[in-house]
């Protein structure tokens, strides 16, 4: 907590908006202030609940007027969007999407997870630069370039996916090209997206989307914060990240005044989703499934996950009814079951929710036929009560006198069938486990060489050491675990402030450390000993080679009877006479490659000359000291070769 903010409360701004009941809230300052809101919070008296729709109605019908009734909705092509309920985020290099063992996407792995875990997905954002990107001067359009990713993409698409990019506004340090526009658009255009994620965005400009709706119209543009009631128009999507809610819960504004527009959930620190899940059911709208937040695991839990699997089949097979039908916000209120009811062509589906830690039995009281659609229903036909699970949902559909049953009731019902709800709510930790890097199979440098190459070094000594680190705090974390667990959104000084920590180690034996980083000239070489060609023009015996691979570096290291020196090696080195860096300075690999089997990374040490500048959501920049160090998410293909990397080599000694 600092300055009076306590980061596990929800911030004033994230906080549902109250509605007056007894002034008009179609124009003026009330109808200003609910434009404004992220969710219209529920009345704190049930009696109050007619009155609070039709205020609810009325403000719709002002805001209609002032700001003019969608019509990018009617455009078929946009009509996708709606049906896009629950999305993913993820990391290009998540191990579930890559193999890094075959250098490969493996977008089929990603699914069947997905669909096993929480019912499948309906859209896919393919996250590629930050927090990667300002290590160097590429740019966030050439993170998109990697080998393999357009059919990665043909592969989503293929299985009925939505693919989206991410746009990066703050990128504005590295190398330039095109306007952002014309980038952009030519990404959409080679990957084939659907829809844009505006990272830091609420909304795009209209030159923007002009651009975007040419090179693939009816484009869904989604941002990350609360979205402007007069662009509801021009924007099919929108994050509901960080809206804090009622119990019972609100209504989400941008989807009262326009039905078609998709929302999806999201707080992203969270290991607790129900109240997300909760608002989303009674809302009619999606949610994003974010477990690999930057490099870190926040997984869902199997009870969020199961009930979003019990949710989907429903609003997938009903969706006519969450943005056709005559929508009932708080139909039902008793104790801590909520429901709304979405009424077309005399069916009413009823999506029923409970914030207790107790199952409810709800006995339901309207004429007609009521029919369960998940296995929670009692078997009478009809049934005379259905269970709501604690912390879960269900559903049911009312059939009044005269109504034929909709197909979609036996639809649902087959999808659902065995899908009961989840009563754990345990957090699934995910440990980085130091990796042992593989064994070199390749040819060794002759003994000249490899004893030339061991002259100049420096010899940290065997024992324990204790090692005081520093590193900015980003949201990438460290070595271990999520750094905002059950955050609202961080910010400084707890985002992005330098800190400390400090690491006790232990060398089992003296390690003899190059005094410098591997030069152009000795790099060169040794691509010449492999046979393969090299990258320099003419390389120099000062500067240090760069562009270098944590793979190719490792070879390197293992040609010369080597190996890369760990983080804490490196920075036990640097602290002895003798110890050099070549010109220009460049972070330095280490020997340090950890996975919790979804992220690989490792630590970077020693600083760059290279810094871009205008962003702190840059990759860390300058030349730094030897207890400095940077947490690199580790990209494939060929990627995380970088002109900001270089390495040096390391030899065990014998005691």
């Amino acid at each position: 907590m600092s300055g009076g903010f306590d980061p596990l409360v929800p911030r004033e701004i994230d906080l549902p908006t109250h509605v007056p009941l007894d002034i008009d809230v179609r124009e003026g300052e009330a109808a200003e202030r609910l434009d404004d809101a992220k969710i219209f919070a529920a009345p704190d008296d049930p009696a109050d609940v007619p009155r609070w729709r039709e205020q609810l109605s009325a403000w719709r019908e002002g805001a209609r007027l002032r700001h003019g009734a969608p019509t990018r909705y009617d455009d078929p092509r946009s009509a996708w969007s709606s049906r896009c309920f629950t999305i993913a985020q993820v990391w290009l290099w998540d191990e579930q999407f890559f193999d890094f063992d075959e250098q490969r996407f493996t977008p089929e792995r990603f699914l069947e997870d997905a669909r096993v875990r929480f019912g499948g997905l309906d859209g896919v954002v393919l996250w590629h630069a930050y927090p990667v990107i300002g290590i160097d001067d590429r740019n966030q359009w050439d993170y998109y370039r990697a080998p393999g990713l357009r059919e990665a993409a043909e592969t989503l698409r293929s299985a009925g996916i939505a693919v989206f990019v991410d746009y990066n506004p703050w990128d504005t340090g590295t190398r330039r090209g095109g306007d952002d526009a014309s980038e952009l658009a030519a990404v959409v255009r080679e990957l084939g997206a659907d829809g844009v994620f505006l990272d830091t965005l609420k909304k795009a400009e209209p030159d923007l989307i002009a651009t975007l709706d040419a090179a693939r119209p009816g484009i869904g543009l989604e941002g990350e914060s609360k979205l402007a009631t007069e662009r509801i128009a021009d924007h099919t999507l929108s994050w509901a990240q960080w809206f804090a809610d009622t119990d019972p819960p609100g209504v989400l504004r941008a989807r009262w005044f326009e039905r078609r527009h998709m929302q999806h959930h999201i707080r992203r620190w969270h290991r607790d989703h129900s109240a997300e899940l909760r608002s989303a059911w009674i809302n009619g709208v999606g949610m994003m499934v974010w477990e690999v937040v930057f490099g870190v695991w926040v997984g869902w839990n199997p009870r969020d996950a199961g009930t979003l699997r019990r949710m989907l089949p429903v609003q997938r097979t009903f969706h006519r009814w969450l943005t056709d039908g005559h929508w009932m916000p708080l139909a039902v209120t008793q104790g801590s079951v909520t429901a709304s009811s979405f009424t077309l062509d005399g069916v009413a589906l009823y999506t029923f929710a409970n914030s207790g830690d107790e199952d409810v039995s709800y006995r339901p009281a309207k004429a007609g036929t009521w029919i369960g659609l998940h296995d929670d229903a009692a078997d009478a036909a009809p049934p005379t009560s259905f269970v709501v699970p604690a912390h879960g949902i269900a559903a049911a559909v009312l059939v009044t006198d005269g109504a034929q049953q909709p197909a979609e009731v036996d639809i649902a019902r087959r999808m659902l069938s065995g899908v009961s709800h989840e009563r754990d709510a345990s957090f699934a930790h995910r440990r980085p486990e130091r990796l042992t890097p593989p064994r070199w199979g390749g040819p060794t440098a002759d003994a000249t060489e490899r004893e030339r190459a061991r002259r100049d070094t420096v010899v940290a000594a065997a024992g324990q050491h204790s090692l005081t680190v520093r590193y900015r705090a980003r949201e990438t974390g460290m070595y271990d675990g999520a750094p905002y667990v059950d955050e609202w959104k961080p910010l400084p000084p707890r985002l992005h402030d330098l800190r400390t920590m400090e690491r006790l180690v232990e060398l089992r034996r003296p390690v003899r450390v190059a005094t410098r980083e591997v030069s152009e000239k000795d790099y060169d070489l040794f691509l010449h000993a492999l046979g393969e060609a090299s990258d320099f023009d003419a390389p120099s015996d000062e500067r240090p080679a760069t562009r270098v691979t944590l793979a190719k570096a490792r070879a390197y290291a293992a040609w010369l009877g080597g190996r890369l020196p760990s983080e804490d090696e490196w920075q036990l080195a640097a602290a002895l006479p003798g110890f050099e860096r070549r010109r220009p300075q460049v972070w330095n690999w280490t020997e340090s490659e950890h996975s919790d089997g979804r992220s690989r990374f490792v630590m970077l040490k020693g600083g760059s000359v290279h810094r871009s500048e205008g962003s702190d959501w840059y990759f860390d920049g300058g030349v730094k000291g030897a207890d400095f160090a940077a947490k690199l998410l580790l990209p494939g293909l060929g990627v995380d070769a970088s002109t900001s990397i270089g390495f040096r080599v390391c030899w065990d000694e014998d005691l």
